[in-house]
């Protein structure tokens, strides 16, 4: 099909089968911001905005890639840090010598291997995030700082890593927020809408920035963050995208903002933004001015089965980029990763799990530690995540009240229990499991007995059942949901 520069045109995309089949994704914050690589660790998104609004969350904002705005905000720890660390007279751009330097022996397929042996299906890598700062050499480069980019191609080495090991991948890039173009210090989420570039250069920079990875990289997923210029032509870039790559994907976060000129309307839009923000982070949500594949909720899910295609993002700790301060407090464990994981699959999502390398490439051992529990966990239960989708329910527990999520493929259905049971037998609630049906545990050869007992299923587990995140149950054919 051949894509026309309409809106109604592009809303006709049908999301392709990879994407609803990867469920893993790996997502790569790395840039300037790795070299301090330091935030304060005030915590999770939804919970700080929650307690103490969005002033809080800039003013300590625990994202270590907002480095360069937080270290502007008069009081801030991270303005503290600078100072103390790099003196008053040490300004950000000084960083891109350091993370040339610490990039030059970086070896991509290091990285690329991890994200194989994790299970990971596709990686979206940030091409530039809102320091401007551009993680390939560009024939398009920034107008008011000269060498504002890589020496290395760091975005064509990992995209050719990662797709010789058989994985997509995707490209994040700032379309909204540009701190070259406009260096508004965001102080509270009023100040997002009113930093967004306007103007007819920002929008060609930008416009050039997302042809030019395209034509050169054929990206899988187009990842934009915080809006688009409100006069740009998204149906015409969306219909390039879709012609060169036509099994590409977009996400949400490409919504045209502007902030209005009347005062009034400025004063009333500035008391209802926090409200509406706290809205859309609760539902999972951003809003989009044109067209979308899937949903970007950010640290957070759903309760319910969403029949439009979502992907959760998060870090492993607080952050995106790399912060240095986060030990294994701050992380989630790998129990917590995987049912995280198991729940948002369950809903009809994808987890893009954010990954914040050291300004060398390196990633940190303990976000290492998770990685390599949750591609453990993988190895044995895949085939009740790869290539499934949603069950009539999404949600049951057992007579102990463990959690258990359902997912199903073909006629098998994959109760998926989130912990240990306590002896040899678990039940599930609310299954009606025809006669004749057959049980298996993955990750053991033989079928396991089963018996019904009050509209549950209860199975007889083997002896010494290993330690695990989750167990789950083969079910042939699909039961009733009761």
């Amino acid at each position: 099909m051949s894509y026309e520069a309409t809106r109604e045109s592009v809303r006709q995309h049908p999301v392709p089968d990879w994407f609803h089949d990867a469920k893993l994704g790996i997502f790569v914050h790395w840039g300037l911001y790795s070299v301090p690589g330091w935030a304060p660790l005030t915590g999770e998104l939804g919970k700080v905005i929650a307690g103490g609004g969005f002033a809080r969350w800039f003013a300590e904002n625990p994202y270590a890639e907002w480095y360069m705005n937080t270290m502007r905000i008069e009081g801030s720890p991270t303005r503290r840090h600078h100072i103390e660390t790099y003196g008053p007279d040490f300004a950000y751009s000084d960083f891109i010598p350091m993370f040339n330097e610490a990039t030059r022996d970086w070896d991509p397929g290091v990285l690329a291997d991890l994200f194989r042996q994790v299970g990971a299906r596709y990686v979206v890598l940030t091409t530039k995030h809102h320091d401007g700062f551009l993680l390939w050499p560009s024939e398009h480069p920034n107008p008011f700082h000269a060498g504002y980019h890589t020496q290395r191609d760091l975005v064509g080495e990992l995209t050719e890593a990662v797709r010789e090991r058989g994985m997509k991948m995707g490209l994040y890039y700032s379309g909204g927020i540009d701190w070259t173009f406009d260096d508004i210090v965001i102080r509270d989420f009023s100040d997002l809408m009113a930093a967004i570039p306007q103007s007819s250069n920002y929008i060609a920079y930008a416009n050039n920035h997302w042809q030019e990875l395209i034509a050169r990289y054929r990206p899988s997923v187009m990842w934009n963050d915080i809006g688009y210029p409100a006069g740009a032509n998204l149906p015409k870039l969306f219909a390039h995208y879709y012609n060169a790559v036509p099994d590409g994907v977009i996400n949400d976060r490409f919504a045209q903002l502007r902030a209005p000129r009347n005062r009034i309307v400025r004063a009333l839009l500035k008391a209802v933004l926090p409200l509406l923000m706290r809205l859309l982070l609760k539902r999972g949500g951003m809003p989009s001015s044109v067209h979308a594949d899937f949903k970007t909720p950010e640290y957070t899910s759903y309760d319910h089965i969403v029949q439009t295609k979502w992907e959760s993002t998060r870090g492993i700790g607080y952050s995106f980029g790399y912060n240095r301060n986060e030990g294994i407090e701050n992380y989630l464990s790998v129990q917590e990763l995987v049912h995280s994981f198991v729940d948002i699959v369950s809903k009809n999502g994808n987890l893009l799990l954010n990954v914040g390398p050291m300004a060398d490439g390196t990633i940190p051992e303990l976000q290492r530690e998770r990685l390599a529990g949750l591609g453990q966990w993988l190895s044995i239960n895949g085939d009740a995540i790869y290539g499934t989708r949603p069950w009539v329910k999404a949600e049951s527990s057992t007579s102990e009240k463990l959690a258990v999520r359902f997912t199903q493929h073909g006629d098998d259905l994959y109760a998926i229990v989130l912990g240990k049971p306590n002896g040899n037998r678990v039940q599930v609630n609310g299954l009606q499991v025809q006669d004749g049906a057959v049980v298996y545990l993955l990750g053991h050869s033989s079928p396991l007995s089963w018996q019904r007992q009050d509209g549950a299923l209860v199975v007889t587990l083997p002896d010494h059942l290993p330690e695990s995140p989750a167990y789950t149950l083969r079910i042939a054919p699909v039961p009733h949901s009761r």
